[in-house]
């Protein structure tokens, strides 16, 4: 290729003749083949120009894309070249400029000219598929040209040059089931009549070649997974028309004695089945296991294998959805024929009745007979039974029951006021086999008898006014009776005896009204009467009580209205009144009292004081009127506590007996420093006295702390010939201000000093 710029007409190799333009003359592009495999440099075109003359004068200059790398140009003759192979997928087309320059002084001589270099495409691409492997499915028994998948391949090549980006597909593994369209890649089904039940995966090839398949493409290739998705074409089928099931008479009504399954191939809810007995059955029934597609026979009613061993019945099995397509002369169900025999076990005794109502009268003794109970062996043995009662639910041991004959007779005699129903649980057991028991309740009703009077329905609070006239009613009674008639209670009412005060007036409703027959009662007189009035009913045997109605005697203000039932204090002269009575075991009282108060203290005992004389504080001594065991008696005092009484342990109890915390401790405070010693004593004394928790007996409390190393020596005068009138203290005053205070308080006292 030969590009030739600035001249007025310019002629080409291959005889073509470029017009003159205001900026010269150019062929704007050039060609060039992609994957060139040469040696050498390969030659893309030449660049010309008139102004070049031949002398060397001129350079050639190439800039733009790939100038200088890919591309080279002679500067003296103008050719270019391609460095390296070109891969058109990479890049199609280089933009480039052209510059003449003046080789001496660098002056350009033409203008910069732009032109291109494309890249022409040769088939190195081959045909390439998304995925290695794509998965598709379509219903069996498809009609043919059935639309499986669409696979396409993609080709890098250069789609509008030439037929390398050409694709043709083609089925290289799966005929004759599948075929593929040779222009887009579309899969459908070749084969009509696929089975799943037969063949249900497939493994198709399918290939796509470019260069519109002709001989020299390249192609590339992909593999499809189909598989057949099921449909209901398969109807269910038992694998055997007949089935022996074997059920023990004890099976529990609901129970399953057995399971049958027919087979369908299909999957899914195609192969869903039902099963059901044709025609219903009184004993059996069957139901369909979801998951595991059987039928399971179950009971209906109780079994007996003494009223009947063997049973048959048919069973039909259907599929639950139907596909329309294929239900014409096919049909999509099955029979089987079941049988079941019924094994005998041994069973607990069954009662006649369940449960038993029996009545009895309450006024029945002690073994008299209540009811009869039965119960049989249902086997075939007929086995022996024995009857017997649940204690759990007689706890008063009320009733028994004959272990032979199974007779209920009372133990007690029974009272329907104190229980109207008993209800109780009798047992059955064989006798050869205790495990089999059966129980059963018994309610026995307690039948009244009339064995209870009536009596009065409450407690009346009756008065009678003393200004009453005759005729007046007071009060109005009723009663009642814990007995039950079937007709209802009639009660009769009437005073015992004549009585001259008050009379009684049946109403025969079951109440009656007491009324005065005469006027002007007197509490002075008479304050209480007491009425008795005689209740009867009307059952059989008739019963009748006598109650006592307690009529006081009351004043009342004129409208009859009580104030006051109390009788009157009046003096007689054959006794005391009431009034005068009670104020004399008053007085009785009080005198008691008074003496034995006077007593009470007349036991105290006045104690004495722990110092006999509050001055004679010399020796450290405190009398009591029982005597310690002197200074070697540790036990009766703690000598810590003149050491150092502040840390003194507040909870330390007397030594010398046996502590009994009846009050907390108090805690003492403690003494300051310098603090008289009899003062601290007098203290200590009057807490101990004042302490509740103090021993009730006088203790010697000795003490003799000396110091350690101390110059006055022993204060003690314990062990000492000397007597109080041979000593001198005025040595005292000599020691310092550590002992003023005993200074003042011996020497103070010396008779010589004494004025």
């Amino acid at each position: 290729t030969f590009l030739s710029l600035q001249e007025s007409k310019r002629t080409f190799n291959d005889g073509r003749i470029l017009q003159r333009s205001k900026r010269g003359w150019m062929w704007n592009q050039f060609f060039l083949l992609e994957e060139y495999t040469g040696n050498d440099h390969q030659y893309v075109g030449k660049l010309h120009t008139n102004v070049d003359k031949g002398d060397g004068t001129v350079k050639y200059v190439l800039t733009g894309e790939g100038a200088g790398t890919l591309f080279l140009i002679d500067e003296k003759s103008g050719d270019i070249h391609a460095t390296k192979r070109l891969d058109r997928e990479e890049k199609a087309m280089y933009t480039l400029h052209a510059k003449v320059l003046n080789k001496n002084t660098n002056e350009e001589l033409e203008p910069d000219t732009e032109f291109n270099i494309k890249i022409h495409d040769i088939n190195d691409n081959a045909p390439k598929f998304a995925r290695e492997i794509y998965f598709a499915s379509v219903p069996e028994m498809s009609e043919v040209g059935t639309s499986v998948a669409t696979v396409t391949a993609t080709d890098a090549d250069d789609q509008t040059y030439g037929n390398s980006a050409k694709l043709v597909y083609s089925i290289l593994q799966g005929q004759p089931y599948f075929s593929v369209d040779s222009e887009n890649g579309t899969i459908k089904t070749a084969l009509p009549g696929m089975d799943r039940e037969v063949k249900e995966n497939y493994q198709v090839v399918i290939q796509a070649k470019d260069m519109a398949g002709q001989m020299g493409g390249l192609s590339g290739t992909t593999t499809v997974s189909i598989t057949l998705s099921d449909v209901n074409d398969s109807p269910p089928r038992f694998a055997n028309h007949s089935f022996r099931v074997t059920a023990v008479e004890s099976t529990e009504i609901g129970g399953a004695i057995g399971r049958i399954k027919a087979d369908d191939p299909d999957v899914g809810h195609n192969a869903e089945m039902e099963y059901s007995i044709v025609g219903g059955h009184d004993t059996f029934n069957i139901i369909t296991d979801q998951i595991t597609q059987e039928g399971i026979i179950i009971i209906k009613k109780t079994l007996d294998y003494e009223s009947k061993r063997d049973y048959e019945f048919r069973v039909e099995v259907r599929n639950t959805y139907l596909d329309a397509r294929f239900i014409h002369g096919v049909q999509f169900k099955d029979y089987a024929t079941v049988k079941v025999t019924v094994e005998d076990v041994d069973e607990p005794p069954v009662f006649t009745r369940n449960p038993y109502i029996i009545e009895v009268h309450e006024d029945t003794a002690a073994g008299s007979f209540v009811g009869v109970v039965m119960a049989r062996d249902p086997d075939a043995d007929n086995k022996p039974v024995k009857y017997s009662i649940d204690r759990h639910t007689d706890l008063e041991r009320l009733f028994n029951v004959d272990s032979v004959n199974g007779t209920i007779t009372t133990l007690k005699a029974l009272d329907r006021e104190m229980s109207k129903w008993h209800n109780i649980s009798v047992v059955a057991t064989e006798n050869s086999n205790p495990r089999q028991t059966t129980r059963v309740p018994v309610f026995i009703k307690v039948l009244d008898v009339n064995d209870n009077a009536p009596e009065f329905a409450m407690s009346y609070d009756t008065f009678v006014c003393e200004n009453v006239k005759a005729g007046q009613l007071i009060q109005t009674i009723s009663a009642v009776d814990t007995d039950e008639p079937l007709v209802g209670h009639k009660f009769v009412f009437s005073m015992s005896g004549g009585n001259p005060n008050f009379t009684i007036v049946d109403k025969e409703d079951n109440t009656a009204n007491i009324v005065t027959r005469r006027g002007g009662f007197s509490r002075r007189e008479m304050s209480v009467y007491f009425l008795p009035v005689v209740i009867s009913d009307n059952d059989y045997p008739i019963q009748s009580s006598t109650s006592t109605l307690i009529v006081r005697v009351c004043a009342c203000d004129s409208r009859g209205n009580m104030q006051s039932c109390n009788p009157e204090v009046l003096p007689f002269s054959d006794g005391l009144t009431t009034g005068a009575l009670v104020a004399i075991l008053l007085c009785v009282i009080i005198l008691l009292m008074i003496v034995v108060l006077f007593a009470a203290l007349r036991r105290q005992r006045k104690k004495e004081p722990l110092i006999i004389s509050k001055e004679d504080v010399r020796d450290n001594v405190v009398s009591y009127n029982d005597e310690g065991g002197g200074e070697e008696d540790t036990q009766a005092f703690d000598i810590g506590t003149l050491r150092n009484p502040e840390v003194m342990d507040a909870n330390k109890l007397r030594r010398d007996i046996i502590p009994e915390m009846l009050f907390p401790f108090r805690r003492t405070s403690p003494i300051k420093d310098n603090t008289d010693v009899r003062d601290f004593i007098n203290g200590r004394l009057q807490e101990n006295d004042s302490d509740p928790t103090a021993p009730p007996y006088d203790s010697l409390a000795t003490y003799a702390y000396e110091g350690s190393g101390s110059l006055a020596e022993s204060l003690s005068s314990l062990e000492s010939a000397a007597t109080e009138g041979d000593q001198e203290y005025d040595f005292l005053s000599n020691w310092g201000p550590q002992f003023k205070k005993l200074a003042e308080m011996y020497i103070g006292r010396s008779p010589d000093r004494e004025t």
